[in-house]
């Protein structure tokens, strides 16, 4: 299974981003790490361990993603709105940066994100804002509702941003039509206090037309050997 460490300067965030890619062909995987956690978590975490056989056969090509959570959503001594504003120019970097670089790599057609608890946040937040560009999203246990990292502060950054506030809300048919043909697998423990979030995101994709799978494991299952079984069931699509 082939292993790369890549670094670059990143325009949108101004600063070296880092990143790993593991195999050489199939589905693109854009993972997302947990709460100011690294790129190179999922590989410690043995999250990529979990498939390595399905990397090393060519079925996906996984791109670990660093994160700014530190200087976004968790930099409480920075006024709100600048948080906002670093985490819109994350995901210019996410989508601008690390994707095109990633289908340059390999031309494959297909694109999944992904994420544990705040990853999945980042997946769904990119992945249900980008619908073209994103085939599969894959949240485990994965924040569904940003509002509460800020405060009772609100604009239109947090608003495109969080996606129980967009999708209700989404009527562009042509969004609509792409957001319908995704892949969407929200896994979450029926003890798990992001549960309500994620059955509230759940229903509204429902609620617009959009499908989606709901699991609920039992248990808390916010926890990495769980989300490895997980990953392992879910990333091909959900059963």
């Amino acid at each position: 299974m082939r292993r790369e460490y890549h670094r670059w300067w990143s325009p949108a965030l101004h600063r070296d981003m880092e990143l790993l890619e593991f195999g050489h062909a199939g589905a693109r995987v854009i993972v997302f790490p947990t709460s100011q956690a690294r790129f190179y978590e999922w590989e410690d975490r043995g999250m990529v361990a979990a498939v390595a056989g399905m990397i090393a056969q060519g079925w996906f090509h996984v791109i670990c993603v660093d994160s700014v959570d530190a200087e976004s959503w968790y930099a409480s001594h920075l006024p709100t709105a600048a948080r906002i504003a670093r985490h819109e120019q994350y995901t210019a970097y996410v989508m601008n940066e690390v994707l095109p670089w990633a289908r340059w790599r390999n031309h494959h057609p297909f694109t999944i994100f992904t994420g544990a608890s705040f990853g999945g946040f980042h997946a769904l937040s990119m992945g249900l804002r980008y619908p073209n560009q994103v085939h599969r999203i894959l949240s485990l246990s994965g924040l569904t509702d940003i509002k509460r990292f800020l405060g009772g502060f609100y604009n239109e950054g947090v608003y495109f941003q969080n996606p129980v506030d967009f999708i209700p809300n989404e009527h562009d048919d042509w969004r609509l039509q792409h957001l319908r043909q995704q892949d969407i697998i929200l896994t979450v423990g029926r003890d798990d206090p992001l549960l309500n979030q994620n059955r509230e995101l759940s229903g509204k994709l429902w609620h617009r037309g959009i499908g989606n799978a709901l699991r609920e494991w039992d248990g808390f299952a916010h926890d990495w050997p769980v989300w490895q079984q997980q990953l392992r069931m879910y990333l091909g699509g959900h059963d």
